[in-house]
């Protein structure tokens, strides 16, 4: 079953509609710049903001610059923002929204206007203009940590199956999680299913199809609005099968599989950086599931010990390149995706990258993290995915490691969040 589209027909037309760009996590802009169109002597501008807990940024109409932002505990809530697109100064708030356990949550543009909150254990759609239009509490008292709005509208949203920081879940202890169908208008629960086993990772979604990356395997749930969710019982793809292995993250449904990276344990050891983190024996791996056959393939990141990631890799299929990372281990590294399902080295940096990532398909510039741990700054970089050459870099004025979310904006320009800052960087032509 191959990726069907773009998936983006449940959002509102924008350059950066929701988290990761669209329900297939593949970090590409919709509309907008083609992409940062560096060239020699150009150089990149920032703008910073100090904002607590800055999640992420969501672009829709021309200057339409939305921010979530949460406070921390068990009994957190949350806030949208709309910000001046350039100075960031904020416009417009929502005020406070009911939360509860604290865990990264998600905004996106709605095909209907509104704007969509998943946070804590609670849900709500707020106008343009940021007005309270409905809320609901969500069934388990948990953080539900994103959503995936299909096709038809729907909102597809589960339960965060890991540990917190302040709050350890033994692997042992992991309970399966329940993914929840809410309808966009008044968020009434239209449906449930239970999965076989936890999970961690955020859902990705092609068409009206979920896929879940479980704390060993893949799965797959069909939903359809008259009879509700449908597990797929014969595709199930286990990746996990090292002794000292961790889980796996988001997936990213591209070039006809979905890729994710493991070694997930740890991320609630976070201090403002993963680097040195990770709990893991055995190496962390890019992992590509096919999604006709279910045949899996790994790579090794950098083949060390301690791995750590909290987030997706990227794929260009044009080029034919993967990219992964180790945060726990500071190595970026990229693999050609082989017509025989193999997976080649074609480039390594070392680099401390660990937030999601941002490709422009059309110029192959690819918009990574780097935290310098001795000046406590977190920088910008620009690569040609193709290579791993480096084409621009900047500091972000951040003093911590992002982990979260960029966006896209309407003129060469980004959108990055920190659990400090919110950043605006752009490109200025040379002289």
């Amino acid at each position: 079953m191959l990726p069907s589209g773009d998936g983006l027909r449940g959002y509102r037309p924008g350059p950066w509609s929701c988290e990761d760009g669209g329900p297939a996590r593949r970090q590409v802009p919709a509309s907008g710049p083609r992409g940062l169109g560096i060239g020699s002597g150009d150089r990149l501008e920032v703008t910073a903001r100090e904002v607590m807990a800055a999640t992420m940024v969501v672009t829709r109409d021309p200057g339409e610059v939305y921010l979530l932002r949460h406070t921390g505990g068990d009994d957190a809530v949350c806030a949208v923002e709309r910000l001046d697109p350039v100075t960031l100064d904020p416009l417009a708030t929502s005020g406070e929204l009911a939360g509860g356990p604290a865990w990264p949550g998600s905004v996106a543009a709605h095909a209907d206007g509104s704007l969509h909150v998943v946070f804590g254990n609670h849900a709500h759609r707020l106008g343009p203009d940021l007005s309270l239009l409905a809320s609901r509490q969500l069934p388990r008292r948990l953080p539900y940590n994103g959503f995936v709005v299909l096709d038809d509208g729907t909102l597809v949203t589960k339960d965060f199956g890991g540990s917190r920081p302040g709050a350890p879940v033994a692997a042992t202890e992991r309970r399966p999680c329940q993914l929840v169908a809410l309808e966009p208008e008044g968020l009434e629960v239209v449906g449930t299913c239970d999965l076989p086993e936890p999970s961690i990772a955020r859902l990705s979604a092609d068409g009206d199809t979920v896929y879940v990356v479980g704390d060993t395997s893949l799965l797959r749930v069909r939903w359809d609005r008259d009879a509700g969710f449908a597990p797929d019982d014969g595709f199930r793809s286990v990746y996990r099968t090292e002794d000292g292995q961790g889980y796996g993250w988001d997936c990213v449904l591209a070039a006809g599989a979905a890729w994710f990276l493991d070694d997930g344990d740890g991320s609630e050891r976070y201090d403002g950086t993963l680097r040195g983190h990770g709990v893991a024996t055995a190496p962390l791996h890019l992992v590509r599931v096919d999604l006709g056959t279910g045949a899996v393939a790994t790579a090794e990141i950098c083949g060390l010990p301690g791995g750590l990631v909290a987030n997706p890799p990227v794929v260009d299929g044009e080029r034919t390149v993967a990219v992964g990372y180790d945060s726990g281990n500071g190595v970026l590294a990229a693999f050609t995706d082989g017509a025989d399902g193999s997976l080649a080295p074609r480039w390594r940096r070392d680099q401390s990258h660990a937030p999601h990532l941002v490709l422009f398909p059309a110029t192959g510039e690819l918009v990574t993290g780097d935290f310098d741990a001795v000046r406590g700054a977190e920088q910008v970089v620009v690569l040609d995915v193709d290579t791993g050459a480096e084409l621009a870099r900047a500091d972000t004025g951040s003093p911590l490691q992002s982990v979260l979310f960029p966006a896209v904006g309407f003129d060469r320009d980004l959108y990055l969040c920190s659990f400090s800052t919110v950043t605006r960087v752009a490109v200025r032509p040379a002289g």
